[in-house]
């Protein structure tokens, strides 16, 4: 498949939100000199704008764009996070921190947990995460940047202000961007050429007014419409080991210091998120039509907030999944258009950055080449797998009895590569990660300790320490976790005051 390449310059950007401004400002900074880029949104269509939390690697993409983080943060009302707090994960009042970084000291032949292990059976060991700094420090509601040992964090923000923000520098790069409602999407005839029959050759707005392009990139969200309403590309259902199927979302006002981790609190229905932003919360639950009807979930989170709600909850419905192909022909999919699991780990804006950076590296200058589609893809389809993994894992690893919902989660069969990963820690403590995979180690480690995944032996160079090396070995790490934690001033006064002088010059 060879699109031909003379042409090959006009990119259209159906949809915005923060799939469409995250593509726009990223292909623009890079591009923008060589490429003529629309991006088609209507202010009538409302984004899901519900993805409020972020990951550590959101960092990456803000560096190749040069985006200041203080004025990033004061646009967007960000504050710090710097993990997840799993409350009832495991069971019903049992609760388990999933922090950024690191844990403890490896060795080159084992990780820390196997030198926890040891001090846990000899009964010289605290709670995993006691050796974590950035879990320290989410408990203490302290952050800062301190160049000897900065905290791995992300951020939580305003998923709308995030949007106008990077459609700002968008704009400054040449995006040219066109309000309206796509009425139709227009595929070549027979006539066009071999090389484009079946592409898509323009939207048709409402208007009248039609919008050509070589490339599209479909940001329309779960509906999809090029990739899948135009162009067919099927989707693979994993409800069956996602279960949750609905979602509904609220924004409150705070009542309380914005702390600096996501609260992830778990329901006989699935779970809620609690979002604490500079000036308000973000809350929402998400849940199965099984379990919790669509009638009575806006009363269900009414009550399990905190604050005055200064949004109507409005109810969101998908199905756990992803496109057999997210790129197809002369369209791609980013964000919700190509796939969804849900927003259990924060992984849906990660999700769009990757497209984004992997359609920058892949990019079809030349005409869009199948070599180019086949690794675009397989790359894709890879990122998705394993993430659906580790979300899967919260749920399958559980010991609660409230509902249908956790029996079913606790006793389906998983994916064979999850099965693995369980049996792999559970007999031998080992955990072992390709270098592509978004989740490291001490991620699974966490989130499996946390669930209750208890190994059988750890390694035995573990036991080459005595009882009194090995102690002060994990006192030295526990010691040094606090002591950054105390040196931080308290998160939300360090907040405003990095993000003062940018609020000062507006």
């Amino acid at each position: 498949m060879n699109s031909q390449s003379q042409s090959f310059h006009r990119v259209v950007i159906a949809g915005g939100g923060t799939a469409g401004w995250m593509t726009a400002a990223l292909m623009s900074k890079l591009l923008g000199k060589q490429l003529d880029i629309k991006l088609v949104e209507s202010e009538e269509i409302g984004t899901v704008g519900v993805g409020e939390a972020t990951i550590p690697a959101l960092l990456s993409y803000h560096n190749l764009l040069g985006i200041n983080e203080a004025e990033f943060m004061a646009a967007t009302n960000a504050t710090f996070k710097l993990g997840i707090h799993f409350e009832g994960w495991k069971d019903v009042g049992q609760n388990y921190f999933h922090s950024f970084g690191n844990t403890g000291n490896d060795h080159w032949s084992a990780g820390f947990q196997h030198f926890w292990l040891k001090g846990r059976a000899s009964g010289l060991a605290r709670t995993y995460t006691d050796y974590n700094p950035e879990t320290v420090a989410a408990f203490a509601n302290r952050f800062a940047h301190v160049p000897n040992h900065a905290l791995n964090h992300a951020y939580h923000l305003d998923a709308g202000r995030y949007a106008r923000f990077l459609r700002a520098m968008s704009e400054k790069h040449g995006v040219q961007r066109i309000e309206g409602k796509i009425a139709r999407v227009l595929t070549h005839e027979q006539d066009a050429g071999a090389a484009r029959i079946g592409d898509i050759a323009a939207l048709q707005m409402e208007g009248g007014q039609r919008i050509e392009g070589d490339l599209f990139i479909d940001c329309t969200g779960f509906r999809s419409l090029l990739l899948g309403e135009t162009l067919g590309v099927g989707y693979e259902d994993w409800s069956y080991w996602l279960p949750c199927d609905r979602a509904v979302a609220v924004q409150t006002a705070s009542v309380r210091e914005a702390w600096p981790y996501t609260r992830s609190i778990a329901h006989p229905f699935g779970w809620q998120w609690r979002i604490p932003l500079q000036n308000r919360v973000g809350n929402g639950l998400v849940y199965s039509s099984k379990e919790l009807s669509d009638a009575d979930a806006p009363d269900m989170l009414r009550r399990n907030v905190e604050g005055e709600l200064l949004t109507q909850p409005r109810v969101l419905k998908f199905l756990p999944g992803q496109r057999h192909r997210v790129w197809e022909r002369n369209c791609v999919a980013v964000g919700l258009a190509g796939g969804f699991i849900e927003p259990l780990e924060s992984t849906s804006i990660h999700l769009i950055q990757r497209h984004a950076i992997r359609l920058m590296q892949l990019f079809p200058a030349g005409g869009i080449r199948q070599p180019d589609v086949d690794e675009f893809n397989l790359q894709s389809k890879r990122d998705l797998e394993h993430i659906r993994d580790f979300i899967v894992l919260h749920y399958h690893v559980n010991a609660r009895t409230d509902s249908a919902l956790w029996k079913h989660v606790r006793e389906m069969d998983v994916p064979a590569s999850l099965r693995h990963r369980i049996a792999l820690f559970r007999e031998t403590a080992r955990v072992f990660r390709p270098s592509d995979e978004l989740f490291a180690e001490n991620s699974w480690i966490q989130v499996m300790l946390g669930q209750g995944i208890t190994p059988e032996r750890h390694h035995p160079v573990a036991d080459l320490m005595g009882p009194e090396e090995l102690q002060r070995f994990l006192e030295d790490i526990r010691v040094r976790a606090q002591r950054i934690a105390a040196s931080l001033p308290p998160h939300i006064d360090y907040v405003q005051q990095l993000c003062a002088p940018f609020r000062a010059a507006a």
